[in-house]
């Protein structure tokens, strides 16, 4: 029998890590209006803190023969990010953003594969981009709903990718990217690891956000 794609071995493989995640108490109640715009707001600082590392790490993986075909300028969220933060949190935001304990993991962890495994930086990389193309538009409607953004605008500008003009047909082409990974089956298990822990350390940062926006009766 042929072997199933890498990047339908990955979906498979994490695929009860990413649905925990999607279903953390915290992003329930965020979307489904039981939480304040502050909270938003909050989750969207946490973000930066990650996408940061992440964008720096393409800016040292761009010639890596593992990593660097990922390294898309298109996907790149973090000026996306500062813009919706100075909407949410006013000028001079940076100043005052603190990352959660578990925000500080996570971003570390991504920097950390970034200097010393792009395999795994790619697992990171993948389970966060490919996210936000997708399940990230869900995100964005409710949110414009919810707290009455401008669509497609400060805010939400995280969500919006003016860059590709297909989502589809990109999402293709980076599972493509996946399938042809230059790696043994010992290395592509360890990123499918890896992609758990992703998704794992993504949903530590829910339940921190959860702790600090609890619901009250």
């Amino acid at each position: 029998m042929t072997p199933p794609p890498f990047s339908t071995v990955i979906r498979t493989a994490s695929h009860d890590q990413h649905t925990e995640a999607e279903n953390s108490t915290f992003m329930s109640d965020l979307l489904g209006g039981r939480l304040g715009v502050e909270a938003y707001a909050r989750y969207t600082e946490q973000l930066w803190f990650v996408y940061r590392a992440l964008e720096d790490g393409a800016g040292l993986l761009a010639g890596d023969p593992v990593a660097g075909p990922f390294v898309r300028p298109e996907l790149f969220r973090l000026d996306a990010l500062e813009r919706d933060l100075g909407h949410l949190l006013a000028p001079g935001w940076q100043s005052r953003a603190v990352a959660l304990p578990a925000t500080e993991r996570y971003a570390a962890r991504v920097a950390e594969l970034a200097r010393t495994w792009p395999a795994g930086y790619v697992a990171h990389h993948y389970t966060r981009y490919l996210g936000d193309l997708s399940g990230g538009q869900v995100i964005r409607g409710i949110a414009e709903k919810t707290w009455g953004f401008q669509r497609k605008g400060d805010g939400v500008r995280f969500y919006v990718f003016d860059a590709i003009p297909n989502p589809a047909a990109f999402k293709r082409e980076y599972r493509e990217l996946l399938d042809a990974l230059p790696l043994d089956e010992l290395e592509r298990q360890r990123v499918v690891d890896e992609c758990r822990n992703a998704f794992a350390l993504n949903t530590s940062v829910f339940a921190a956000l959860g702790a600090a926006f609890p619901l009250t009766a």
